[in-house]
């Protein structure tokens, strides 16, 4: 989770960069960031850590994409906050399932498997989550495309599934 936040972190600070320019800097400190993080996590092996440096991480991308959002592109505002508010909404799960993880079990053997599936909490913080990075991708990508002056349009597979295409640069 921090080397692919730090990886969406690196992407949207340099998606206003020319072609093949590297921020070694950046780079750099993000790299320094993961292994801290790691060899601090492995040491103390205590999760309330791991979660704080996750957090600033995600805190780092929300204020990225809130500035890109507002003052950049402001028509992108659907796409960048349905992937935050998606990505919430399963961070809200996972902290209900952590908080209420005995009533849920006890709930769970009261009632229809169906609905036993559907209050693992857990679960649906891994579904959103994920449904949510997706999205984040696909916002970075399309800021990305767009700064190079491509033609990206988002469009849906079989009506449901967002993906981005974009023509090149037409040549004049």
């Amino acid at each position: 989770m921090i080397y692919s936040c730090c990886i969406f972190v690196y992407c949207m600070f340099e998606c206003f960069k020319m072609k093949k320019s590297v921020n070694y800097h950046l780079l750099f400190t993000l790299v320094l960031f993961s292994l801290i993080v790691t060899m601090v996590y492995l040491k103390v092996k205590e999760p309330i850590f791991h979660q704080v440096m996750y957090g600033m991480l995600v805190f780092t991308l929300v204020v990225r994409s809130i500035y890109i959002v507002t003052w950049v592109y402001p028509w992108l505002r659907g796409l960048g906050y349905t992937s935050l508010g998606v990505f919430l909404l399963g961070f809200l799960f996972w902290n209900i399932d952590n908080i209420f993880c005995d009533s849920l079990r006890n709930f769970r053997k009261k009632v229809p498997p169906v609905i036993g599936v559907t209050t693992q909490f857990h679960a649906w913080w891994h579904i959103l989550t994920g449904l949510g990075s997706y999205l984040h991708i696909l916002f970075s990508l399309y800021t990305r495309t767009l700064y190079l002056r491509y033609r990206p349009k988002v469009k849906f597979l079989f009506g449901i599934w967002p993906v981005i295409l974009f023509e090149p640069l037409r040549k004049q």
